[in-house]
């Protein structure tokens, strides 16, 4: 079970798998279990788990939907080699990274690994990034953009149904059978032959720069309270070329994800009490002043770091005692050491939180 402990009847911690199946569906609960199948360590199961999973099954219902309201129908002359916009090309060479991680996992009986690459690229680069960046195309006014762009989309989400069918058949058959193929079952599909020439290098170093720049200034204003409504300006500064051409093509996108209202190179020294990081060559510089009071913000990080030291004192403590670790079931000792690295990391974080001012 979730604590660690093995199911028993005469402990009352057996899950039955119908029940399961009733609250969460059938999808989700192979899901779950496929992700913990690690080889070598016990399966914690819990409620919690399976309910996380039966999110992604309605993340994905979500992207499908989404794609169809937009006119992403598969294209039979779609060539994904032939992709001229940096975004197609990058999703292109992604679901290409899924489907060749995926088939390693399922030749070495490494299902976990499956599990993991496509939960990661499904719901990471296909929902929250690529649907993302494709809705100004779609609002847009170039139609041949918006062409290649729904094929793309389209095309993506058939190979995501037919890796996903292993783990969650029920779901994908579903969608594939009323977008696709209606009355053509995906299980007697043939499984995708994706080419890793289909990755292409260039289009994947500048679209995950934007990713990483968009996940940075979110963080940062997570860090620091910035109200979510709130615009910032952020600016950068000893950019390159290569990053001031991204910045200048992708500055919609950026000022839309990132909640910016303005983008701009710095050349010369940060303000007083802006945040700062740092994204490959270049500096982000992030000017908080009127919408955070540095000293306030100062002093509680502070004080939250504060309570942290203390709380890892105690569990270090703790776990140094042979008492406590010889006399206390193993669960009980695993759950300590758990808390003891949460809360080390969350002060690491607010520690660098800190430090950017």
């Amino acid at each position: 079970d979730e604590k660690g402990q093995k199911m028993s009847k005469s402990k009352g911690n057996v899950m039955d798998p119908l029940d399961l199946i009733d609250k969460f569906g059938a999808d989700a609960l192979r899901f779950t279990l496929t992700a913990f199948a690690a080889q070598g360590r016990d399966v914690k199961m819990s409620e919690s788990r399976v309910e996380g999973y039966r999110n992604f099954c309605t993340k994905l219902w979500n992207a499908a939907r989404f794609a169809e309201m937009n006119e992403c129908t598969p294209d039979p002359d779609f060539d994904p080699a032939a992709c001229k916009l940096t975004l197609n090309r990058w999703i292109v060479g992604k679901t290409a990274e899924a489907a060749a991680a995926a088939e390693a996992g399922l030749e070495s009986y490494r299902f976990n690994d499956v599990a993991g690459a496509l939960y990661q690229f499904t719901w990471g680069a296909f929902c929250d990034w690529h649907l993302e960046f494709a809705k100004p195309i779609f609002q847009g006014s170039d139609e041949a953009a918006k062409a290649e762009t729904r094929a793309a989309t389209a095309w993506a989400l058939g190979q995501v149904l037919h890796m996903l069918h292993p783990i969650m058949p029920f779901i994908t058959e579903e969608l594939w059978q009323s977008q696709y193929a209606p009355g053509d079952s995906l299980m007697g599909s043939s499984w995708p032959d994706l080419s890793t020439s289909l990755i292409d290098a260039e289009a994947e170093a500048e679209m995950d720069w934007v990713v990483q720049l968009i996940t940075k200034v979110r963080a940062l204003r997570s860090e620091m309270n910035v109200s979510p409504g709130s615009k910032i300006s952020m600016l950068l500064k000893d950019a390159s070329d290569v990053t001031r051409a991204r910045m200048e093509t992708h500055n919609d996108i950026l000022s839309t994800l990132a909640r910016l209202s303005s983008l701009d190179i710095l050349d010369g020294e940060a303000p007083k009490g802006a945040l700062q990081d740092v994204l490959g060559e270049a500096t982000i510089v992030l000017p908080l002043d009127g919408l955070v009071d540095v000293a306030d913000e100062t002093a509680r990080l502070e004080k939250e770091i504060a309570r942290l030291e203390m709380e890892i004192s105690k569990h270090d403590k703790k776990l140094a005692n042979k008492g406590f670790t010889d006399k206390a079931p193993a669960e009980v000792v695993e759950v300590q050491r758990e808390r003891m690295a949460e809360a080390e990391q969350t002060r690491d974080k607010l520690r660098d939180a800190l430090s950017r001012f």
